[in-house]
C-alpha cells in the first residue's frame, strides 16, 4: 500500500505537469496578443485596441478616451492618421434617437468586449446590441445584432467635411475631406433601410423593420474615387461571408506572428512580447490600389508597380521599428523607403513624418536620412539609392533644421554651418528668428545632437556611394556635438550666438519640455545622445570608469522636486528610474551603453529590471507614448535579448533574454535562434557566450551573422560574471 501511495505521489504531479505543458503547446502565438496593454496612458496618450491587417490602411477601433471610460461615440471605418483623428463613424440604436443618447455614445461592458486583432465584438449595454467587425485591407464588414422587439436604427456620420449619397435603397457613398485629401467610401446594408439624410448630407440614419435582428454593413474606402471603392469592396468582399474574412486575417495574424517564436517564459511576458509584435505591425500601411495611389505630396494619382506606403513617424521609428522590419521583412522595408523616395520627387523634401494627408515635419532632424543608410548597410538595395541620396543632402544642405518646420533654411541654419552648433537665445532674450514655433522654440542642444548622427548618416552613405567631398564634409559635421558638451557638467549644454554657457538648471528650465534648448527630455537624457560615435563620448567624459559613474549616476539622481512639479514641465517623460525616461524614445538606448564601457553586466540588469517594472501585462504596461510600433519594436528586441544601439551600424549589442528560446524565422530560408542554458527567471546574467558553436567574449554580433542563419548560445545565471563581454 505505501509503494502504491507513493507511486500516486510521483505520478499525479507527472500528470499535472503534462497537462500544463500539452495546453501551453496547443497555444498560439495569436492568443497572446492583449490589444488592451497600455490602453491608459500614464500621463500622455494611450494604446488603442486597433483591430487591422498588417500594415494595411483599414484600422479600427472604438473611439473612447481610453480603457476608463465606459462608453463608445462610434466606431470609424478607418483613421486619418496614427492619433490624426477618424474618418467616418457608424453607430447602432435602438428607440428616437431625438429623445435618447445612443446617437450621441452608447454605454458598454468592458468583460462584453472582445479586441483581437482581426476581429472585434462588444455589446452596447443599454440598448443591448451586440456590435462586431472584422477589417480588410481597404474594406470592412460590421455586424449589428440587435434584441427582440426593439427599433433597429443605425447612424453613420462624417467627422470633417463631406456628404453622403444615396446609390440605391441599400447602397451608399459618401467624401470626407481633411487638409485637401478626400477619402470615399462605397458600403451596402444587407437588408433595405428606410434611411434620411440630414440637412447637410453628414448623417445618414437607417431604420429596420422589426422582422430583421440582424444588419450587416460592408465598405471599402479608397483615396482615389467614390468608384474605385466600390471596385474595392467587390474585389475583398464580393459576398456576405463574416466569418470567411475573420477567418483569412486570422490566418494573416497567425502568419506575421508566428515569425518569431519564444519557449519558456511566463504568460505574461509572452502577452507582453507578442502585443508589442502585433503593434510594430500597425504602421505604415498600404494606399495603393490596384496599381495606383494617389499622393497628397502633389496631390496627383500615380500609376506604380510598388505599393505606396504612409503614416511614418520617423524621429521615433528609426530607432526600432524600422530596424525590426529590416530583419522580418526587408522587402516591405524596400517599398517604404521606396515611397519615402516617391514623396521626395513629389513634394521637394524628404519627408519627415509623412502622414497620409502631409508630411508633419514635427520633432527635429532628418532621421530618415540614418533610415536609409541602415537599409543599405544590411543589404536592402530595392529603392532608388541614387535619387535618396539627392534628397538626404538637400534636406541637410537646404532646409530648416527648426523643429516643426518644413521650409528653407533660416538664418539660424547658416549659424550652425559657420559655428557648428545651434545657438540658444540668451537668458531673458526674446525671439527674433520669425519661423521658430512659438511652443516648440529652439531646441538648441537637441538640434545640434540630433543633425550630428543625421551628419554622420549622410557622410557614411556618400562614402558607400562614393561622393568623397560629401565623406569628408559631413564627417566633420558629424562631430558637431562635441561643440554643446559640457566636461564639468559631464552634459550637452546650450550656448548662445557669443559661444557662452547659458546659466542654467538641466534638469528644469527651458520651458515647456525643455524645448529651449532640449525637448521632452532635460538635460540628462540628452547628454547620451551621440549613437553614432559613443567611443568618442567615452573620451568626452573622461574615459570608461567616469562614464560608467555618470551612466550610473543617471539611474540614481534625484529630480530635485516633486513629481508632480516635473510633470507639469515635462509630461513625455516619464516612466522614470532617477532622471532615466523609459517612456520616451530619446532613451532607449542608453541602458546598452554599459556595453561600451566593459560592464555589459549592468546592461542586463538594467534591461531586465526596465522590462519588469514598465512593460507589464496591463492597461499600464506602456509607460509613455507607444507612437504606433517605436515603442513596443524596444520591447520587441529588448525581450529577444538584443537591440541595435546604433542604426546605420550593421551590428547588434546584447541584452539579456527574457525567453528560454526565440527563434526567428528569416525571409531568405534561415533561422536565427538564441538559446539559454541554465536558463530560470531570474538568471538575467550571461556567464558565457558562444556563437555558432564558437566563444564569444564580446557582447556584439552583426546583422550579416544574423542573416546567415546564426545560432547564439547564451548560459546564464542570476549573479553576474563580470569579467564576460569586456575583452
Amino acid at each position: 500500500m505505501k509503494n502504491y501511495l507513493k507511486l500516486i505521489v510521483l505520478i499525479v504531479p507527472a500528470i499535472f505537469l503534462f497537462a500544463c505543458t500539452s495546453t501551453e503547446e496547443k497555444k498560439a502565438n495569436i492568443d497572446y496578443v492583449n490589444p488592451y496593454i497600455g490602453n491608459v496612458g500614464h500621463l500622455l496618450q494611450p494604446t488603442r485596441p486597433t483591430v487591422q491587417l498588417p500594415n494595411q490602411a483599414i484600422r479600427m477601433y472604438p473611439v473612447r478616451a481610453d480603457h476608463l471610460d465606459d462608453q463608445i461615440s462610434f466606431f470609424p471605418f478607418t483613421l486619418v492618421s496614427h492619433r490624426q483623428g477618424e474618418l467616418f463613424g457608424i453607430l447602432p440604436g435602438t428607440g428616437n434617437p431625438d429623445n435618447n443618447t445612443w446617437n450621441k455614445r452608447q454605454t458598454y461592458d468592458h468583460d462584453l468586449e472582445v479586441v483581437l486583432p482581426w476581429y472585434y465584438s462588444t455589446y452596447l449595454i443599454n440598448d443591448e446590441i451586440e456590435t462586431e467587425f472584422v477589417p480588410g485591407e481597404k474594406a470592412g464588414f460590421f455586424r449589428f445584432t440587435f434584441p427582440e422587439g426593439s427599433e433597429r436604427k443605425i447612424k453613420l456620420h462624417i467627422n470633417n467635411e463631406g456628404k453622403f449619397e444615396k446609390v440605391s435603397d441599400s447602397e451608399f457613398t459618401g467624401v470626407e475631406s481633411f487638409e485637401d485629401m478626400n477619402v470615399y467610401f462605397y458600403g451596402e446594408f444587407n437588408q433595405k433601410p428606410i434611411t434620411v439624410l440630414d440637412e447637410a448630407n453628414k448623417c445618414l440614419w437607417a431604420s429596420f423593420g422589426e422582422n430583421i435582428q440582424t444588419v450587416e454593413f460592408k465598405y471599402a474606402i479608397s483615396f482615389i474615387s467614390s468608384k474605385q471603392a466600390k471596385k474595392n469592396l467587390n474585389d475583398e468582399i464580393p459576398d456576405w461571408d463574416f466569418e470567411k474574412l475573420k477567418t483569412d486575417g486570422q490566418k494573416v495574424w497567425k502568419n506575421a506572428l508566428d515569425q518569431i517564436k519564444v519557449k519558456g517564459g511566463t504568460e505574461a511576458q509572452k502577452r507582453a512580447f507578442y502585443t508589442a509584435l502585433y503593434r510594430t505591425c500597425e504602421r505604415m500601411v498600404n494606399i495603393s490600389e490596384n496599381g495606383s495611389y494617389y499622393s497628397a505630396y502633389d496631390h496627383q494619382e500615380h500609376s506604380s508597380d510598388r505599393d505606396f506606403y504612409v503614416d511614418d513617424w520617423v524621429w521615433d521609428s528609426y530607432l526600432t521599428h524600422h530596424p525590426l522590419r529590416m530583419i522580418l521583412n526587408p522587402e516591405l522595408e524596400a517599398d517604404m523607403l521606396q515611397s519615402y523616395v516617391s514623396m521626395y520627387e513629389q513634394s521637394g523634401w524628404m519627408p519627415q513624418f509623412p502622414l497620409l494627408h502631409k508630411d508633419n515635419p514635427a520633432m527635429h532632424g532628418f532621421h530618415s536620412t540614418i533610415v536609409f543608410l541602415d537599409a543599405y548597410r544590411k543589404g536592402i538595395l530595392n529603392f532608388d539609392i541614387k535619387k535618396a541620396y539627392e534628397g538626404m543632402r538637400k534636406n541637410a544642405t537646404d532646409a530648416t533644421m527648426l523643429p516643426w518646420v518644413n521650409e528653407g533654411k533660416t538664418e539660424l541654419d547658416d549659424f550652425y554651418r559657420k559655428n557648428g552648433y545651434f545657438p540658444a537665445l540668451k537668458i531673458g532674450e526674446e525671439e527674433f528668428v520669425d519661423r521658430v514655433h512659438g511652443f516648440e522654440k529652439r531646441q538648441s542642444v537637441a538640434i545640434t545632437v540630433a543633425h550630428s548622427y543625421d551628419d554622420w548618416a549622410l557622410a557614411e552613405m556618400a562614402r558607400e556611394i562614393g561622393k568623397t567631398d560629401d565623406y569628408n564634409y559631413f564627417s566633420k559635421e558629424s562631430k558637431n556635438y562635441r561643440n554643446l558638451y559640457r566636461a564639468d557638467k559631464k552634459l550637452m549644454w546650450p550656448k548662445d550666438a557669443d559661444g557662452n554657457w547659458l546659466d542654467i538648471d538641466p534638469k528644469f528650465d527651458g520651458g515647456p519640455g525643455g524645448r529651449d534648448y532640449y525637448d521632452e527630455n532635460n538635460g540628462y537624457t540628452y547628454a547620451w545622445q551621440v549613437q553614432h560615435d559613443i567611443p568618442d563620448l567615452i573620451r568626452l567624459m573622461g574615459g570608461k570608469k567616469k562614464f560608467i559613474e555618470n551612466l550610473d549616476q543617471l539611474f540614481r539622481e534625484d529630480l530635485g522636486r516633486r513629481k508632480w512639479q516635473f510633470w507639469a514641465k515635462f509630461p513625455d517623460a516619464t516612466g522614470l528610474v532617477g532622471q532615466y525616461s523609459m517612456g520616451n524614445e530619446p532613451s532607449f538606448h542608453i541602458p546598452y551603453l554599459y556595453n561600451y564601457a566593459d560592464q555589459p553586466w549592468k546592461t542586463q540588469k538594467r534591461i531586465r529590471f526596465l522590462l519588469d517594472t514598465w512593460f507589464q501585462d496591463n492597461i499600464f504596461g506602456i509607460p509613455g507614448d507607444e507612437d504606433g510600433g517605436a515603442m513596443s519594436a524596444f520591447v520587441v528586441f529588448s525581450m529577444m535579448g538584443f537591440y541595435p544601439v546604433t542604426p546605420g551600424l550593421p551590428v547588434y549589442t546584447i541584452g539579456s533574454p527574457v525567453f528560454e528560446e526565440v527563434t526567428i524565422d528569416l525571409p531568405n530560408g534561415n533561422t536565427f535562434t538564441i538559446k539559454i542554458d541554465n536558463y530560470g527567471l531570474k538568471n538575467k546574467y550571461i556567464q558565457s557566450a558562444k556563437l555558432n558553436g564558437k566563444v564569444l567574449d564580446t557582447p556584439w554580433f552583426t546583422h550579416k551573422e544574423l542573416l546567415n542563419g546564426a545560432t547564439l548560445e547564451l548560459l546564464m545565471d542570476e549573479y553576474p560574471n563580470k569579467n564576460w563581454g569586456n575583452k
